[in-house]
């Protein structure tokens, strides 16, 4: 049939591409890319002596994550997420079964059990699990939400949370169990179940923290190693003492503080340069950031966040069903509290709970995990849009 003027042959490679991107948010897929391309180059001139002889080991892998990542990200465009739906226990009970072999199997590093070796590849179940829970909780809430009362639907949920972040936290995870709780209230939230289930279960919270840091090892019961402990309560009163426990806080405080307004370039960045920050390519990217491009460069990078956690809102609130609605939201809600934490913890407010920041730190797992939630978000914006995926 020939093509009439004004039209796209969708044949053609212009028609497939526009077709493509037909619907597609494309200012959060633009942040979500910038953030990620510049967390490679973050990755490579913070490591760029850490390894002598391979001074591109982190670099080079660092862009195969995000390329594997962006990958993803684009075959997740191509899902029916109403199909998948059906499949949400078996994707939690193969969750389950994940973190159960890494808890008995797994390799350890720095006092935890977090990986499953796979040849060359380490993979982190529970950073896939992120998605996966969701997933299955908006799931859930959409399937049972009619014929329950809210307690029981807040217990529920409570309760399929709990399983996997307990495994998780065992590993011991604190930081990705508490991402895990983040995504299940955001859901109760915008399915809006009572305000007092909140309370309550902020109570439940405070409740736990109170006997695992405090009570239990008054007893001789010690749930968290003595650094994990310290390193949670260093931020509350990080001036008064200056030993070890602190050391990554306040190298990272001094970091920022020393990056000025316009920062001191990466060949400047002593704090990072001469490894008096630990951990500068992980868990404290953002202090590097600082250091190397100042309070302009910090902000720019906040800014580009605020446009990935404000498009995804705007996509929650367009979400054509109710469990798109609610998968949404506990995405954007693990986005930003990643954000949030991690950012917090490299200026001294919030507790080190090892949070990486998303499309920043190194890692391979949570870089494609991170990449897959903006894809499933990008696939809910484009349905909102009345557009339909090939079946995958």
């Amino acid at each position: 049939m020939a093509t009439l003027p004004g039209q796209v042959d969708a044949g053609s490679v212009r028609g497939r591409a526009q077709s493509a991107v037909a619907g597609l948010d494309l200012w959060l897929l633009g942040a979500a890319l910038l953030v990620s391309g510049f967390g490679v180059y973050m990755v490579m001139v913070a490591t760029e002596g850490d390894i002598p002889v391979d001074p591109d080991f982190f670099f080079s892998r660092q862009v195969a994550y995000t390329l594997i990542g962006l990958v993803a990200l684009f075959f997740v465009l191509r899902l029916d997420l109403e199909r998948l739906s059906r499949s949400a226990w078996t994707l939690y009970a193969m969750l389950i079964a994940a973190l159960g072999i890494v808890l008995v199997l797994g390799s350890s590093a720095r006092g935890s059990t977090r990986w499953i070796e796979l040849g060359p590849i380490r993979l982190q179940p529970s950073e896939l699990g992120k998605v996966v829970i969701a997933f299955v909780i908006a799931v859930l809430v959409v399937e049972r939400i009619r014929s329950m009362d809210s307690a029981r639907m807040s217990l529920l949920v409570a309760a399929v949370t709990a399983l996997p972040a307990g495994i998780v936290f065992l590993q011991p995870d604190l930081g990705t169990s508490l991402v895990y709780a983040a995504i299940a209230l955001a859901i109760l939230w915008v399915a809006g179940q009572p305000i007092t289930h909140f309370i309550v279960f902020a109570a439940v919270v405070m409740a736990v923290v109170a006997l695992v840091l405090y009570a239990l090892p008054a007893i001789g019961v010690n749930v968290l190693q003595p650094y994990q402990v310290d390193r949670l309560t260093a931020f509350v009163d990080s001036g008064a003492d200056r030993s070890d426990t602190r050391y990554q806080l306040e190298q990272s405080k001094v970091a920022i503080g020393s990056g000025g307004a316009f920062g001191k370039g990466p060949s400047g960045a002593t704090q990072t340069i001469n490894d008096f920050l630990p951990e500068h390519h992980t868990d404290f990217i953002f202090a590097v950031v600082a250091e190397m491009f100042g309070f302009l460069g910090a902000g720019l990078l906040i800014a580009l966040y605020f446009v990935i956690i404000w498009r995804a809102m705007v996509i929650m609130r367009s979400a054509g069903t109710e469990m798109e609605r609610l998968i949404a939201a506990g995405l954007t809600a693990m986005l930003a509290f990643q954000v949030f934490v991690n950012i917090g913890m490299n200026v001294g407010i919030m507790p080190i709970t090892g949070i990486p920041l998303p499309f920043m730190s190194y890692g391979g797992s949570h870089t494609l995990t991170n990449l897959v939630a903006v894809g499933v978000l990008l696939r809910i914006g484009q349905r909102g849009h009345g557009l339909q995926p090939r079946r995958v």
